[in-house]
């Protein structure tokens, strides 16, 4: 039985993965920006 939204890893990175990231201007640019966030924790 196939479940709803069960995507296949490599499916899903090849998608939304770092270098399909990378291949565009705007994925380079939501990648830096996410590097300037860093990992920081969001005040509560």
């Amino acid at each position: 039985m196939h479940y709803p939204r069960r995507v296949s890893t490599i499916k899903r990175r090849r998608q939304f993965g770092f270098r399909a990231r990378m291949k565009t201007r705007l994925g380079r640019k939501l990648i830096n920006q996410k590097r300037r966030l860093g990992r920081r924790l969001t005040p509560i």
